[in-house]
């Protein structure tokens, strides 16, 4: 069951989102899934990780990035800053709207880098899963093509993805290559789950390497072998969702 919601984001635009909640009512944890770069909230990979996850108990929220889907505001224009604090946005609705922070943030592809540069803004998260996710937000700049500094103070640059196009921003690029990732992961002081498929081609397993090499313990690794980058066998999401629900429980005090 699937609640359409709207809140602030850091930046005051609108924000909407869906909170996938158990049948039987409230769940018994709560957790944020942020979709991979230009996605979306109906995304099949953020969808069925969330449905899958409300069927063992959690209550999830999901909801479209600022100028994506539903959202106000210029995709082009955001920045991965600004994601990251709204990350810390639907954080707040949850725990003063909904009565319940969540303890958990699950990330996939660039919504991995966004949910480990989050974690530390939002007190009540225990545990951190990235899916598919970069070691650096600023692998997105290599997969398009583009540098910022190629690009003048008030131009643009267009661009397609999966087939649509986009309009970037210099302080786009600017920002997503300045993150001090390594630094974030290495300090991220909650339990991580690092998700990562071997015949990944667009987010080489190479990042979750480093990822895990970075990280301080308690840090898990699953290989989703035989999975695709957008996980669009529902068999891999549900089995991520299951994998989730189950390493998770030993941080959230469930189970």
């Amino acid at each position: 069951m699937a609640e359409r919601v709207e809140f602030a984001g850091a930046h005051g635009q609108r924000l909407v989102g869906l909170l996938d909640r158990p049948s039987s009512g409230a769940g018994t944890a709560s957790a944020v899934v942020a979709h991979c770069f230009t996605c979306g909230k109906d995304s099949i990979a953020a969808a069925r990780i969330a449905r899958a996850l409300t069927d063992r108990g959690f209550e999830v929220l999901r909801f479209d990035v600022t100028g994506l889907g539903e959202s106000e505001g210029e995709f082009g224009a955001a920045t991965f800053s600004m994601d990251v604090a709204d990350l810390g946005a639907a954080a707040t609705f949850l725990g003063e709207v909904r009565g319940r922070a969540p303890g958990l943030l699950i990330g996939h592809s660039l919504g991995g880098a966004a949910v480990l540069a989050a974690a530390a803004r939002i007190p009540d998260v225990r545990a951190v899963v990235t899916i598919a996710a970069p070691s650096d937000p600023g692998h997105v700049t290599d997969l398009l093509g583009v540098d910022a500094d190629d690009v003048d103070d008030d131009s643009v640059v267009r661009v397609r993805i999966a087939g649509r196009p986009f309009t970037l921003h210099k302080e786009f690029l600017e920002d997503i290559r300045s993150q001090p990732q390594s630094r974030r992961i290495a300090e991220l002081g909650r339990a991580l789950l690092v998700m990562h498929s071997p015949q990944d081609r667009t987010v080489s397993i190479d990042n979750a390497t480093e990822i895990f090499r970075l990280a301080r313990h308690p840090k898990s690794f699953v290989s989703l072998d035989g999975a695709d980058h957008l996980l669009t066998r529902p068999a891999d999401a549900r089995w991520v969702a299951d994998v989730v629900a189950a390493w998770s429980a030993r941080y959230l005090g469930e189970g």
